[in-house]
């Protein structure tokens, strides 16, 4: 897809179990094409069972489950019986993490990590293929070996196909393996459209090349900053949180690189520096409206709508947007499906 008409539009669940059924119910209700939980203070995948249970229409995404605290087998399990569950409705989200965590939280290796993620999603594949066509498993990586598989342990087959699965990536190395052997991208929503457009998407694009696919065989997904109210004011207070997150994510040294993409290289020092002593608030107001403007959708609710498809346009698949609370749920709607370039109702 390089075209704002053919945008997905997704929504974010809460991995608190109670509140998941009423989430996703509201997401469907209101026109999205998907929901999308995160692995940070839940598991990821537990939520998605009830979302299935309770919902049609809507695609369920990880974005993202950490990949490296598990393994292929124990993921491949848990995609296998989510997609059936879902009638085919899953996207497996995967992403790296960093060394720390990994090390001190999971106790788990860490080494490589681009290497390891390929291998990854090549073992989990080969091991569907198993439950699929009943073939031997003998997968042998470098970092991975899958190659005992009895009846007692090989699930049931199911009509669905593999799920499909979509990575994490922000730097080169790892976006062009996302390119060369997944079937979407999960970008960080502190990420620019001159980012995406002199360093994501050709990332991709030479990892599809060495695989024989096309851009249109591949999504990129990624949240948008959206600052949007009824009038000026609401606007400029809604603001003022969304100058927080782009502070934080920009005193992040991963991050540095779409700031220095910009000529803002400055600003990381500053920030990190700050951050360094928790001044928070003193970040947040660092970042001037030109920051803002560049990382943020930023217009009143009657434009956002095209706003947000101007930023997408040639470079992202599916877009994940939320709304104020203030804003009516018809008026969701409506954006919605201006989003999508349907008359409006």
């Amino acid at each position: 897809m390089l075209s704002g008409a053919g945008l997905k539009v997704d929504g974010a669940v809460s991995s608190q179990l109670a509140d998941v059924v009423s989430a996703a119910s509201t997401l469907q209700r209101r026109g999205y094409d998907g929901c999308w939980t995160a692995e940070v203070a839940h598991d990821p995948f537990l939520p998605l069972t009830l979302a299935a249970e309770h919902t049609e229409t809507l695609d369920l995404g990880t974005s993202i489950a950490v990949a490296f605290a598990r393994n292929p087998m124990t993921i491949a399990n848990i995609g296998w019986d989510l997609q059936d569950f879902s009638r085919g409705r899953l996207i497996v989200g995967l992403g790296s993490q960093i060394k720390p965590h990994i090390e001190k939280r999971f106790s788990m290796p860490w080494s490589q990590p681009v290497r390891r993620m390929g291998e990854f999603v090549h073992a989990m594949r080969e091991i569907w293929t198993c439950w699929r066509d009943g073939t031997r498993l003998q997968f042998e990586g470098d970092f991975y070996t899958h190659k005992l598989m009895t009846p007692m342990f090989t699930p049931e087959p199911h009509e669905y196909g593999f799920p499909r699965v979509f990575l994490a990536a922000v730097g080169e190395a790892m976006t062009e393996m996302c390119g060369e052997v997944a079937d979407g991208l999960l970008a960080h929503a502190f990420t620019t459209k001159r980012y995406f457009e002199q360093v994501t998407i050709p990332a991709v694009e030479r990892g599809m090349a060495r695989s024989g696919r096309r851009r249109r065989d591949f999504q990129v997904s990624a949240p948008v900053f959206v600052v949007t109210g009824e009038d000026d004011d609401e606007v400029a207070a809604h603001a003022v949180a969304t100058r927080k997150q782009i502070a934080f994510y920009g005193s992040t040294p991963a991050y540095r690189k779409v700031l220095d993409l910009h000529g803002w290289g400055d600003l990381h020092t500053e920030l990190h520096r700050l951050s360094l002593q928790g001044q928070w608030d003193a970040m947040g107001a660092l970042i001037d409206d030109e920051v803002l403007d560049t990382f943020a959708v930023v217009a009143p609710i009657s434009e956002v709508a095209k706003a947000i498809r101007e930023r997408c346009d040639g470079v992202i698949d599916r877009v994940l947007v939320g709304f104020p609370r203030s804003v009516t749920e018809d008026t969701v709607i409506e954006v919605l499906r201006e989003l999508r370039g349907q008359p409006q109702k």
